[in-house]
């Protein structure tokens, strides 16, 4: 028996220092371990990215993550400026000469348009290893005062609009028989949120299409990363939706606020990229540990879910709550 006493003792060790890994990280273990065992961002070097949103926040800090490693990158976004500044800094920081950039400006609602843009980053690389869908918006209201012209744009945007962009590009990864689709989800898309409805069903959306595509793309050597990062810096509280589909939130997010730096996140991003991983959460307790108990233990988190939402729920109706 002492083998067995062994075994057990091993065991009950290795439980308890996933769980002191977990309560000191800010992303899940598997992605943890990739950062020993696993390939580095470094090993990306020369893959021609498509970064959409790429114009500020975890965009913007994904194509410089990106071209620090050797990546040539396709930089999409509305704010072509912006764009602009982005490719001139990447050449200035030293990351490859400004043939290596190819700004395209994307509206994600101009559906129609996305076959020519992918036909043009086409002629100019010659090819397309990965589409990052990272555009979209957010959202703050709760359910009862929210237009259903907010709905409908949400989806819109954030949903229909990458399975759009993907669609373009798919059968470029399936005539070159390899290819890489990644996608900014979000914590809303696996928990929803007093506050958050429209953004968390956009985002939920793309889980459900996007496993579809995974599993229907291992013929082709297609990869389908989900990353789903928690509360990040960025400009997503200033042009977020709020009840009314005419009306931003306008919301500046303030230096003291608990969130990870768009670099962290893009480092992370990067690193899941490399391993080919499919689903990776990019957040630090207690938000991770929500979605560890999400997982494995739903009913008493939906138990917990319900009590503590009620909570934050009231402060919101009540005008004493954010919406952050």
């Amino acid at each position: 028996m002492d083998w067995l006493y062994f075994l057990v003792g091993c065991a009950v060790l290795f439980l308890l220092l996933q769980i002191c890994t977990l309560l000191r990280s800010d992303c899940d273990l598997a992605l943890i371990w990739m950062k020993y065992i696993g390939k580095s961002p470094e090993s990306l070097k020369g893959q021609v990215v498509w970064v959409t949103g790429a114009s500020s926040g975890i965009g913007e800090a994904l194509a410089l993550k990106l071209a620090s490693a050797g990546c040539r990158l396709v930089l999409s976004a509305r704010r072509e400026d912006r764009l602009q500044t982005l490719k001139q800094r990447c050449v200035e920081l030293g990351y490859g000469t400004p043939n290596d950039y190819l700004v395209l400006p994307l509206d994600l609602l101009d559906y129609d348009s996305h076959k020519g843009l992918v036909e043009t980053a086409l002629k100019y690389f010659k090819k397309i290893d990965c589409l990052v869908n990272n555009a979209g918006r957010s959202q703050r209201a709760v359910i009862s005062k929210t237009s259903f012209a907010v709905d409908q744009q949400m989806l819109a945007v954030n949903t229909l609009g990458s399975i759009s962009l993907t669609k373009a590009v798919l059968p470029v990864f399936i005539r070159q028989n390899s290819g890489q689709v990644v996608v900014t989800s979000s914590l809303a898309g696996k928990i929803g949120s007093p506050g958050l409805a429209s953004y968390c069903a956009s985002k939920y959306a793309l889980h459900g299409w996007f496993d579809c595509l995974r599993v229907e793309s291992v013929m082709y050597n297609i990869h389908v990363t989900v990353a789903c990062p928690g509360p990040v810096f960025s400009e997503a509280l200033i042009h977020a939706f709020t009840e009314d589909p005419n009306k931003n939130l306008g919301l500046k997010m303030q230096p003291g606020e608990k969130r990870m730096t768009a670099a962290r996140c893009a480092h992370l991003m990067a690193l899941a990229m490399a391993n080919n991983m499919d689903e990776v959460w990019l957040t630090a307790n207690p938000e991770l540990s929500y979605l560890y108990m999400n997982q494995y233990l739903p009913s008493i988190f939906h138990w917990l879910a319900k009590r503590f939402g009620q909570k934050r729920l009231k402060k919101i109706l009540e005008g004493i709550g954010d919406l952050h």
